[in-house]
């Protein structure tokens, strides 16, 4: 080993936090809280090319409404998923029971 085994350097440890701080980002923001939501626009993105590029389909109009319909898809399930109790319960603080909405009056 050379260096005898040191650890990586400091600039190095820098540009690995970073690229994990990116990398974490994008999938928060991408993916977020329904990896399903973001699986099916992923999917029709695919669908969408493969129709452009290789039927020579002008599929402009598939993209808008497989996002739409992934939107739905997504809230439905989760307010499914709050009427059985099994969805994420309110922030504290936010709204709830016996508590409004910021900004509404009571």
């Amino acid at each position: 080993m050379t260096g005898g085994g040191r650890a990586i350097s400091r600039p190095g440890r820098r540009v690995s936090r970073r690229l994990r701080s990116i990398g974490a980002f994008w999938y928060d923001f991408i993916v977020g809280d329904d990896w399903r939501a973001a699986a099916a626009v992923a999917l029709a993105l695919a669908v969408t090319a493969l129709l452009a590029h290789v039927a020579k389909v002008n599929a402009w109009w598939l993209m808008p409404a497989c996002v739409f319909a992934a939107l739905a898809w997504s809230l439905r399930r989760a307010i499914a998923g709050r009427q059985a109790g099994t969805g994420d319960e309110p922030l504290p603080g936010g709204p709830g029971p016996g508590r409004p909405c910021p900004g509404s009056n009571p």
